[in-house]
């Protein structure tokens, strides 16, 4: 059987066979097989990075550390900056399905001075800042700790600026050539947190039912029926 072409040991060059259009000329086959290749690429690149989260998942304590810290907190805040803020968001979603006072720092709605003019040692901040790290997020964030509030902090490195102020730290891997962390990493361990967060909270069960109940009644989501 013919062996085709290795890029690498992770990527195979695909054959004209493989990628033959017809009437498609040969700079299109070459741009397509090369989109191929980038894909092949890509995808691998994410298994690893994938793979090495669930093993940092599994050996880091933090993350059952933060998840007690939030759940003891009476008020819990959540912001991030940027591409952060999408995460932010997400971790926000989950808390609130289990978690009664969860708020999210938009900068429109809630804004930064609205928590700090009022600032409680009961409270928790979970900020999410990755590089290239955003003053707004840390100009927020360090009078909050310095004001007694409880800093959780998620970032992807250890020497990250707001990792002095932070109670409890989760760092995420980065990709091998310095690129950001996967997305999908970012998501698997936020959707852990999330969850050792609201397993561990008293009430969360009432409130997961009591908010379908809710959702039914008010008729959220489209009907599976017809």
């Amino acid at each position: 059987m013919r062996r085709r072409p290795r890029v690498n040991d992770d990527t195979l060059f695909l054959t004209d066979e493989d990628t033959a259009v017809p009437g498609e000329r040969p700079e299109q086959r070459l741009e397509r097989r090369s989109a191929s290749v980038l894909k092949h690429r890509l995808l691998e690149q994410e298994r690893k990075q994938f793979e090495e989260s669930l093993a940092s998942a599994k050996a880091d304590g933090a993350l059952e550390r933060a998840a007690a810290l939030i759940v003891s907190a009476r008020r819990r805040f959540l912001i991030g900056a940027s591409k952060s803020f999408t995460y932010a968001s997400l971790l926000a979603a989950d808390l609130s399905y289990g978690l009664a006072n969860v708020t999210l720092i938009d900068g429109t709605i809630v804004r930064p001075l609205d928590v700090l003019s009022d600032v409680r040692t009961s409270d928790v901040m979970i900020a999410v800042s990755l590089q290239r790290y955003r003053k707004y997020t840390i100009d927020s964030v360090v009078p909050f700790a310095e004001a007694g509030g409880s800093l959780v902090l998620i970032t992807d490195a250890p020497d990250a600026p707001l990792t002095p102020y932070a109670d409890e730290t989760i760092v995420l891997g980065r990709a091998e050539d310095g690129h950001p962390s996967s997305s999908i990493g970012i998501a698997l361990t936020l959707h852990v947190l999330a969850t050792l967060t609201t397993a561990s909270a008293k009430g969360a069960g009432r409130r997961a039912v009591e908010r379908e109940r809710l959702a039914e009644t008010l008729g959220v989501y489209v009907s599976d029926e017809g």
